[in-house]
């Protein structure tokens, strides 16, 4: 198996940069993975990985270093966070929820022509948030789903804020919220309650988990993910002071708008789920698996096969994803946008087939639960199933805009 950092050899990492792949290949190998099974298993939120991410430094890596972080930007992140999925897809997918909060009032909002007094308030909101993360360790959930086209950005969300005297009342209901019963604090992404609902008006508020009206229900027992926790939020009357903005009023929609990539995050997990089937797909064949020294198979032509093609199918999508990890920028030209989203979809499907090939080509063995390739394979599958860039939706814009400019139509 290769060193986490060797794999974005091509990228030409800083010392910094490969340190911090380097850290998150050591913490994955030594004390993720070999929990993942049991997470799985019980449906439970990791919270001992979590731990073991805070002690290492990766809960911090994309806060700036001027608030205590270690300064990381998006790159660096979506190759940690295909190391983290290499090892436990759902501790890499629940914890990108709050890494990337890290990166939104960071990295990403950075790059946006925000005006002085946009600025003003969002190094407040950074100076307490930042703060938070930094000296109480707070876990940040991140929450779209509604049931409605509003994570997709097609609708305002229903969730509603309304201002009230020192902060906001918030109601509404999220559902598929990971990190449930984890997070110290909940990203609700809702809209100012007005007179007319719109996008622009979309707020993003941290819920402290033991705030009066706040709270968690509903099974969790899914296909794959099982160890996100994405259960259902209910927020009834929640009242939270004005400092509990996460980002400036009107700062989401911008950064929605003029910075798609922000959306590609969770492509790193399944990057890294696809890896990890294809590396103990190749250690099995190998005889290289503790306590199956003697199934070595790579003798038979339909197994090299097998791999060949598991191999091409994960060099491209790695080479997408590489690429498109790097191009993140504000107002991206139509043929980076449509790469992005291209890359969601290659990323999203081609996991699934690359663990569904590791399964077969490992053969029964493959589907017992003494083996991480079964889990791999439902954990991949629920990939295209996620907001805001499902496949449909990628498909959707992909195929319009490639026959469409912009301002054409039909009529």
């Amino acid at each position: 198996m290769k060193e986490a950092a060797e794999l974005f050899a091509d990228c030409k990492l800083t010392d910094k940069q490969r340190e911090i792949i380097n850290i998150a290949g050591k913490v994955g190998r030594e004390k993720i993975a070999p929990r993942a099974a049991s997470i799985d298993r019980d449906a439970r939120n990791p919270m001992e990985n979590y731990a073991d991410l805070q002690a290492c430094g990766i809960h911090v890596m994309c806060v700036p270093e001027r608030f205590g972080g270690l300064g990381h930007d998006y790159t660096t992140y979506l190759m940690v966070a295909s190391e983290l999925g290499r090892h436990c897809g759902s501790t890499a997918l629940s914890f990108n929820m709050h890494a990337s909060t890290t990166l939104w009032i960071g990295n990403l909002l950075d790059k946006l022509d925000l005006n002085d007094d946009q600025r003003r308030e969002l190094e407040a909101c950074r100076t307490i948030h930042y703060r938070r993360i930094v000296e109480e360790g707070a876990l940040y959930a991140q929450t779209f789903s509604e049931g409605n086209m509003a994570a997709s950005g097609k609708t305002p969300f229903g969730t509603l804020a309304k201002r009230v005297s020192g902060g906001w009342l918030l109601n509404g209901k999220k559902i598929f919220a990971s990190l449930s019963g984890a997070a110290t604090h909940y990203g609700i992404l809702c809209t100012e309650d007005k007179d007319e609902q719109r996008r622009e008006d979309t707020l993003y508020i941290a819920v402290p988990t033991d705030a009066e009206g706040f709270s968690v229900s509903g099974d969790w027992d899914p296909l794959g993910m099982r160890g996100t926790v994405s259960r259902d939020l209910q927020m009834k009357d929640v009242f939270v002071p004005n400092e509990a903005q996460i980002m400036p009023r009107g700062t989401y929609h911008l950064a929605a708008k003029h910075i798609p990539h922000m959306f590609l995050t969770l492509c790193g997990t399944y990057v890294g789920i696809a890896q990890g089937a294809y590396d103990f797909t190749v250690q099995y064949l190998r005889g290289e698996i503790p306590g199956f020294q003697g199934t070595k198979a790579r003798q038979h032509p339909a197994k090299q096969y097998a791999v060949a093609e598991m191999h091409i199918k994960l060099e491209q999508i790695r080479s997408l994803f590489i690429r498109s990890i790097q191009e993140v920028q504000v107002n991206p030209p139509k043929a980076v946008r449509m790469r992005a989203y291209s890359t969601q979809y290659t990323v999203m499907e081609g996991a699934v087939d690359i663990c569904r090939l590791a399964v077969r080509t490992c053969g029964g063995r493959g589907m017992l639960k003494t083996f991480p390739l079964e889990r791999m394979y439902r954990d991949a599958r629920c990939g295209s199933l996620m907001f805001p860039w499902t496949a449909e939706l990628c498909l959707d814009r992909l195929g319009r805009e490639t026959l469409y400019e912009k301002g054409e139509s039909d009529d």
